[in-house]
């Protein structure tokens, strides 16, 4: 039998131990509440593993969010399109003997960082702006149905509604005959349907359909590695910059806001051509007579004038009953756009031979009142143009507060336009950024429809052509002034609108014809920046058309056409 002296001990402990039991529900309940806090405030030690990514073969790969970035609405006519802010240039490679010329600096081009990287002053920041931008970022990677799958669907989606189906537009080697690019383009599924050599970009561009029911893509890159072919890329959708209104004041009151009376004292846009890249004009509308010096349709149609075009033009150059911002300058009329369910539109290939007609033809500004995607290939466009000393003049966008940046506008070499209304507001639906240079009227503005009526009518569009003829009035005041020359005398001279300074809604501030004439100085020796064209009896190129309004612009208001 133990020792009952050696299990005293262990007695002893298991009645301590229980008494600690009995007592502690008393202990607990006289705990301070700072404890409580304290767990409460405490930091969990999580131990992860480190994760290892799998690939799932059947999800598509991430997009890369400077193309699948928010999608923008875009207003042309009365529906809307979605733009991504930038679209992806579809190359296999890089050929090393392509055409595509390298982005070079100019004295008449400024610095090559998207407007998107721009600060206040204009300068290249070095940062890459968010082209998700606001809500729309979020609505961009988020996915439909299970798992998050429907991300895939909605950015080829976007790049359908900015893209027109089935066709690409690819540099192509110049010396293949139309036979052996149309035997190339067979091999892959494809039938050119037109193609051309542009001494604008020194390269050969064709247009080609798809034929065979294969992933544009897909084709897309098969056709880049041919030995013949050099760039290859979507042909991307462009739509013109109008919104329609159906009340609004009809008395003219651009002509004040742009001081016009007071610069046609001084200057009208004698022997000065602008290149109009729009819709069709009423060329026999009776603002314009004697206006138009030359025509191109771009398109081959037969389409009759149309509303947004004739307005352009009269926006610039109207001399009846109405005045234009430059009533004698020469406006070469391109047929570019051709109406749509969208209001009217154009593709990259029409508008890289828009400008490849208006630059070999003579034209010293290009006014390009329409809005779209960032486009490789009317990015060469742009900077040909500008290396050939040429002023470009572009609409913002009706795209609004969030959108990001549209092309032509945002490309560095043109100057971006905002619109105004009477009372110097912003246009509501009027793009915004670092990149807008001006602003000018375009809410509400009452200017020529086809058929020889009138509009009331609101766009950036019309913002554009409004400062395309005040630098048309600048150029004849001084016909050596180079490109950054003018902008410089625009901005210079800007009223000052918004927040002091600079800003994103209105760039230097409203342009101001007068101010920016005077400033331009006493014309050279030499009156004119190219020989004028011989007399044409037949089309009265050189006649003077400036003339007084003759009526009140209230008495036209009845007149205003039904589109």
């Amino acid at each position: 039998m133990p020792d009952s002296r050696v299990n005293r001990p262990m007695k002893r402990r298991h009645v301590a131990m229980a008494l600690a039991i009995a007592a502690l529900p008393f202990v607990c309940l006289d705990t301070p509440a700072a404890f409580a806090q304290a767990v409460m405030m405490r930091a969990p030690n999580l131990n992860v593993a480190p994760r290892t990514p799998t690939i799932n073969p059947n999800v598509a790969p991430r997009v890369d969010p400077n193309i699948a970035g928010r999608a923008n609405v875009v207003t042309g006519g009365d529906r809307a399109t979605n733009f991504a802010p930038n679209t992806p240039r579809i190359t296999a490679r890089v050929n090393p003997n392509s055409t595509m010329p390298e982005a070079r600096f100019s004295p008449n081009r400024h610095s090559s960082c998207e407007a998107a990287d721009r600060d206040s002053s204009g300068a290249c920041s070095g940062k890459t702006a968010d082209s998700g931008g606001g809500k729309g970022g979020k609505s961009a990677s988020k996915g439909k149905g299970k798992g998050g799958s429907g991300g895939a669907n909605s950015t080829v989606a976007r790049i359908n509604s900015q893209t027109f189906p089935n066709r690409l537009v690819a540099e192509i080697d110049g010396t293949l005959t139309d036979a052996q690019t149309d035997e190339l383009a067979r091999r892959h599924g494809l039938v050119r349907v037109e193609s051309q050599n542009f001494p604008l970009i020194g390269a050969t561009i064709g247009l080609f359909r798809v034929t065979n029911n294969r992933p544009v893509d897909v084709v897309s890159r098969e056709f880049a590695a041919e030995a013949g072919v050099r760039e290859v890329q979507f042909n991307m959708r462009y739509l013109l910059m109008q919104q329609k209104t159906s009340e609004g004041d009809p008395a003219q009151y651009a002509v004040a806001k742009l001081r016009l009376p007071q610069a046609h004292k001084l200057a009208h846009g004698m022997n000065v051509t602008i290149a109009v890249i729009d819709s069709g004009i009423d060329t026999r509308h009776p603002e314009l007579a004697n206006t138009i010096s030359d025509s191109f349709d771009a398109l081959g149609s037969k389409e009759g004038p149309h509303v947004h075009g004739t307005g352009i033009a009269g926006a610039i150059a109207a001399h009846s009953r109405l005045m234009g911002s430059a009533p004698e300058a020469r406006i070469i009329a391109i047929r570019a756009f051709a109406p749509s369910s969208t209001g009217a539109e154009s593709s990259s290939y029409t508008i890289i031979k828009s400008l490849n007609y208006a630059v070999l033809h003579g034209a010293q500004i290009v006014n390009m009142s329409f809005a779209g995607p960032k486009d490789p290939l009317i990015e060469r466009g742009l900077i040909a143009t500008a290396e050939r000393g040429v002023l470009m003049i572009a609409a913002a966008g009706n795209a609004g507060a969030k959108s990001p940046p549209l092309y032509p506008a945002a490309n560095p070499n043109v100057i971006a336009v905002s619109g105004t209304d009477a009372q110097d507001r912003l246009f509501s639906a009027s793009n915004r950024g670092v990149h807008i240079s001006i602003a000018a009227p375009g809410t509400d503005v009452f200017l020529p429809a086809p058929d020889g009526k009138y509009q009331i009518t609101s766009g950036t569009s019309f913002s554009a052509a409004y400062v395309s003829g005040i630098a048309a009035l600048i150029l004849e005041r001084n016909p050596a002034l180079k490109p950054n020359d003018v902008r410089a005398i625009l901005e210079k001279t800007a009223r000052d609108l918004g927040a002091p300074g600079r800003d994103q809604l209105f760039g230097a501030g409203q342009a101001d014809a007068f101010a920016a004439v005077t400033a331009a100085g006493a014309p050279p020796s030499v009156p004119m920046a190219v020989a004028p064209k011989p007399a044409d009896p037949a089309a009265g190129n050189d006649v003077s058309v400036s003339r007084a309004m003759t009526g009140s612009a209230a008495s036209l208001s009845s007149e205003k056409s039904g589109q």
